[in-house]
């Protein structure tokens, strides 16, 4: 604040102040003085102490907000680790700045904000320069230089900010991004299974399981289906069997209605029921599928909402900086692991970096996964290398047996023959090791 030299000045205001206010009869002679009490009030409210509406604060610049907001809080730290070193360095020069601003024109707050009183008042020789015009030149390269540098690590490497290509999209929800993937890691268990749960099925086993999983996956293919609804299917699958017992007959009764209502859920187009009681070789009615599907929404509670390895897959990925090749590895991988029950341990963000981390694996031949991937994914390479080294597995035998649904549909042209690459031996000899 402003503080006036003769301090009394406040004191002096009220009587004026007052006496004005209670000669009603004086008639002009009074307006009159009424009118010079408020001139002086005026004068000396902008000699002494600055009332609101004759301050005047200078316009700054972006670069000083942010000093100002960092000084305020010297504890703030970005949770994305932006420009760690660079905040430092426009920090220490934003307080030269302020120190070396003229001290007669301006004073320095708590803040360490520079305010000017009423120009009004000052002769044009005392008036400052604007703050936007001062140094141009040098805050302009500071603010080039920080842009090259988006996120920093402690450890020197760098972390990119995935997000900023995708800031003037408003579909992608930049701002609220991270917070969606928190939520979804925190609400991710509800929808896992127990890897255990056939063991309360009577008349069911895990091999029934994978041959219906990769019949629906030969299903979504010839459908065309969007890749969330293949995801969405398999977990409403084994939601239910957790929680239902269904004989053998009704097995592939239960996948139609699955796949049935992730597509009413994901699609824009959904498959009539004709069609699929038609790809079941008629075995099943129309009344039968409609059936399965009340007791199916009844069983889950109508829960649908449920974050699958898909959503994950499409955010490490990002993160990853993928390219075509490297997202068809990683999507055949996780495919090859909707198969196999025993998967089932793993949480879907986890499965989903591990398709990740295989899929670089794959394709650089060698191990790769940098900070970036870790800082998006919250997973480590050592906390990847138990679920990576399984997928290499069932990379090996994708080809072999009888449920080749998967191999089959990434040897063809639409999916550039994925399959057909080499897998990530190298992998296993090093756990062997």
């Amino acid at each position: 604040m402003v503080i006036s030299s003769d301090e009394n000045n406040s004191n002096s205001i009220m009587p004026r102040k007052f006496q004005g206010g209670m000669d009603q009869m004086g008639g002009e002679r009074n307006v009159g003085m009424n009118r010079r009490s408020l001139s002086v009030i005026n004068q000396n409210l902008v000699q002494g102490r600055p009332y609101p509406c004759v301050v005047n604060k200078r316009v700054l610049t972006d670069k000083h907000e942010m000093c100002e907001k960092k000084q305020a809080d010297p504890s703030h730290r970005p949770i994305t680790r932006r420009f760690a070193a660079r905040n430092a360095g426009s920090q220490q020069s934003c307080a030269e700045k302020t120190k070396n601003s003229n001290p007669s024109n301006s004073i320095s707050n708590e803040f360490g904000s520079a305010i000017a009183i009423d120009d009004e008042h000052k002769s044009p020789t005392d008036k400052p320069v604007p703050m936007s015009l001062e140094q141009m030149e040098p805050m302009h390269s500071d603010s080039d230089e920080m842009e090259e540098v988006e996120m920093e690590d402690i450890d020197g490497e760098l972390i990119l900010d995935i997000d900023s290509c995708d800031a003037n999209n408003t579909l992608a929800v930049a701002e609220y991004i991270e917070d969606l993937h928190s939520f979804y890691r925190k609400i991710e268990c509800i929808g896992c299974v127990s890897p255990n749960y056939m063991e309360e099925q009577c008349d069911l086993n895990e091999k029934m399981r994978a041959i219906l999983a990769d019949w629906l996956i030969e299903v979504h293919d010839k459908f065309d289906l969007m890749q969330e609804t293949l995801f969405l299917t398999i977990n409403l699958i084994d939601r239910f069997l957790a929680k239902q017992n269904v004989v053998r007959k009704k097995l592939q009764l239960v996948g139609l209605v699955a796949m049935l209502l992730a597509c009413k859920y994901e699609e824009v187009s959904v498959p009539v029921v004709s069609d699929l009681i038609h790809i079941s070789d008629r075995a099943y009615t129309r009344k039968e599928l409609l059936e399965m599907e009340k007791s199916m929404l009844n069983t889950l509670q109508y829960n649908m909402s449920i974050p699958t390895a898909y959503v994950f897959m499409k955010r490490f990925l990002k993160a990853a900086q993928a390219d075509k090749k490297l997202e068809l590895v990683a999507f055949f991988l996780v495919e090859l692991s909707l198969v196999e029950y025993e998967m089932l341990k793993f949480p879907p963000s986890l499965v989903a970096a591990a398709a990740v981390y295989t899929a670089q694996c794959t394709v650089s031949g060698f191990k790769q996964w940098n900070k970036t991937c870790e800082w998006h994914t919250n997973y480590s390479e050592d906390q990847l290398l138990e679920c990576s080294i399984m997928m290499v597995g069932f990379h090996q035998k994708a080809g072999t047996g009888k449920l080749t649904g998967v191999y089959r549909k990434y040897c063809s042209a639409k999916f550039s023959f994925t399959a057909k690459c080499e897998p990530a031996c190298f992998l296993l000899e090093n756990n062997q090791s």
